[in-house]
């Protein structure tokens, strides 16, 4: 999963990115309140665990001012404060549910799993949207500040894939196998090819790019950060 981590304690952030890497989860980690808002705001994580008390903006003010945004992004709190009042609290803001440090690191294995997956059950997917760029997944059409933007079919896919796996690095392989069914190296340039037409479509005519090349490594989707 796509994870961003709200923490102002450096250690305990430490501790959670290392133990969430170590199950395949992808961390974002920020320390202060309005960067996790930002953050949230602007892209699409899987999953938010933010702390009660930051710098910055308070973990609830966050959750209630992405809520007031209509970001469902699935939210666990992580906080020292554990009175049932501020439990409550927590939850009746929109939160999906409340861990109290100390804590077991397989306790918020658990409960991020039971968390995504009443998400799933309640929701499907119809549209990804990155920055200021939406994909509507059932007409099948992109938008970006308002502006139509036509894709032919497997631009639609790349697109997709990209939006799906916004802020990771998705490889040439990746692509290949999720785009083209290509279980093997094709000895092309279809890849690059259709990346290039896709950032002509949806990065050229705008003033921030979305679409990233990384060296030797693949391509990113994702908003300024």
């Amino acid at each position: 999963m796509h994870i961003l981590l709200a923490e102002d304690d450096l250690k305990m952030a430490d501790y959670i990115t290392s133990g969430l890497a170590e199950h395949g989860h992808n961390v974002e980690h920020v320390a202060d309140g309005r960067d996790a808002l930002s953050f949230c705001l602007y892209n699409t994580p899987d999953l938010a665990i933010l702390d009660r008390m930051m710098p910055g903006m308070d973990g609830l003010s966050v959750l209630k001012a992405l809520r007031a945004a209509r970001k469902d992004i699935p939210v666990i709190f992580l906080s020292a404060m554990g009175d049932v009042d501020d439990r409550v609290e927590g939850l009746a803001a929109g939160g999906d549910d409340y861990l109290v440090k100390p804590f077991h690191f397989s306790e918020l294995l658990a409960r991020m799993a039971a968390t995504t997956r009443r998400q799933k059950d309640q929701s499907e997917v119809t549209s990804l949207t990155v920055h200021d760029l939406t994909l509507d997944l059932l007409t099948r059409t992109a938008e970006r500040q308002g502006t139509v933007i036509e894709l032919q079919s497997k631009e639609f896919s790349l697109l997709e894939v990209l939006m799906r796996n916004a802020g990771r690095v998705v490889t040439r392989t990746m692509l290949l196998e999720r785009v083209w069914n290509f279980n093997f190296e094709p000895g092309t340039t279809v890849v690059e090819t259709h990346i290039s037409r896709l950032r002509a479509k949806i990065d050229k005519p705008f003033d921030v790019p979305l679409l990233h090349t990384l060296r030797n490594s693949g391509y990113s989707l994702h908003g300024p950060r």
